[in-house]
């Protein structure tokens, strides 16, 4: 299976990202991932790759100019900008951050600001796949509903500051463009190193993650270590919780190329992403087949047993109807759980069924990987299960967000899917 790591020990933001994965094109695809974006249309946007080396790692930092100037943003800075006049002069030595900011901060810096509907006509004007469009528009979907919520404010009235904006826009169109560029069938990255301290912006002194981040890394591996600042920002961590199928450590892969998408900031450590492309093995994963026969419990207690039991991490709980002993119908109940959880599950099934013994299997899983993504459709933004491995991709609609369109316009699941299909 192709796949791509990406190791975030040092964060990430937009433009090491893009940085990282530009490095594992070949020199042909560099040349024409550079022409795409310069020709994409993106608003007084040019997009360079230039050599940087940090603590004698040799890598690409991706240059966004905004009208012919490298642009770093007044979002969150490291820790020793304690003034204005400070954040300015310590501009250009900043990993730099991309800016969601709304109204008050357009009284200090007098610049425009954005809101959703035009970022959104900017992305659909782009000159770049559907694909790409869609999965920009759904990254940035990510950021403005964390503004929101960190704001406490709708999303229809977030407005995005306009010089951090357009590297952003150049950002997430560059990741998008590259994954499409790469088509990974599998996407696996690291737990997420945030940084420590205190960032400064307009809106005062906030703690590292800054709230907009930590809203998008909930439910993903963080960990803070000894580095002061803001190691990974809203676009970066909006673009992980996007592609990344799952956090984990390095899988056993086959190695092709390795890419170092460098910072603007040095760290005592190197201020970098790393990405690696290669192949991953598909593998049969072991797990336990625990099983006991009933006949002594209702339907209901049966039913409570199954739940309580998924909740306590069984992989999957199914019954199936058996003949028992002096000719008595009863019902098997099977449990696939991880080896490690073998001793917690056994205690589980004694605790929440008559059972007086358990069977134990050692089994093979093969299992495909299962993304779930949002697509904007006709009747608004809906899940997709998407599926892939072994050769096979496939894709559906979360069920849940069918049943719940199809209840709110009174329909049926097939009018709705209809409709979604048109």
């Amino acid at each position: 299976m192709k796949t791509i790591y990406i190791d975030c020990g040092m964060g990430a933001a937009g433009d090491m990202l893009t940085a990282a994965l530009y490095e594992l094109l070949n020199e042909k695809e560099r040349k024409e991932f550079l022409q795409k974006m310069n020709e994409a249309g993106i608003p007084e946007v040019e997009i360079e790759a230039e050599p940087s080396e940090k603590c004698g790692i040799f890598g690409t930092h991706m240059k966004v100019l905004v009208n012919g100037t490298e642009e770093v943003s007044h979002h969150h800075g490291d820790e020793h900008h304690h003034n204005e006049e400070e954040h300015e002069h310590h501009h250009h030595e900043k990993h730099k951050h991309e800016q969601h900011h709304e109204e008050e901060h357009e009284h200090t810096h007098n610049h425009v600001h954005r809101g959703m509907p035009e970022i959104e006509d900017i992305f659909q004007g782009l000159q770049v796949s559907d694909r790409v469009k869609q999965d920009a528009l759904s990254v940035y979907g990510l950021i403005a509903e964390a503004e929101s919520h960190a704001h406490n404010r709708p999303v229809s009235e977030i407005h995005f500051h306009e010089v951090g904006t357009m590297d952003a826009i150049a950002d997430v169109t560059a990741v998008c463009l590259l994954m499409e560029m790469l088509a990974p069938e599998c996407v696996v990255a690291s737990p997420v190193h945030v940084g420590s301290g205190h960032v400064h912006c307009a809106h005062g002194i906030l703690p590292v993650p800054a709230p907009a981040t930590a809203f998008i890394l909930k439910d993903v591996p963080i960990y803070s270590g000894k580095i002061r600042g803001e190691l990974c920002t809203p676009t970066g961590a909006a673009l992980l919780k996007y592609f990344v199928n799952r956090f984990d450590s390095i899988p056993m892969m086959k190695t092709e190329q390795i890419g170092y998408g460098m910072g603007k900031k040095d760290f005592p450590q190197a201020n970098c992403v790393r990405a690696f492309l290669g192949t991953v093995e598909e593998s049969a994963e072991k797990v336990l087949e625990l099983s006991c026969n009933v006949d002594d419990m209702t339907g209901e207690q049966i039913g409570f047993a199954t739940e309580q039991l998924l909740e306590e991490g069984a992989l999957e709980v199914y019954t199936v109807s058996v003949g028992m002993k002096k000719s008595r119908p009863g019902i098997k109940i099977c449990v696939l759980c991880k080896e490690e959880d073998r001793e917690h599950m056994v205690e589980q099934i004694f605790k929440h069924t008559t059972t007086l013994g358990i069977r134990e299997n050692l089994c093979k899983r093969y299992t495909l990987t299962r993304e779930l993504k949002k697509n904007d459709t006709p009747l608004g933004g809906i899940r997709v299960k998407q599926s892939k491995g072994f050769g096979v991709t496939r894709e559906k609609f979360e069920y849940e967000d069918l049943a719940e369109i199809a209840r709110s316009r009174k329909s049926s699941l097939e009018e709705v899917m209809k409709k979604i299909t048109e």
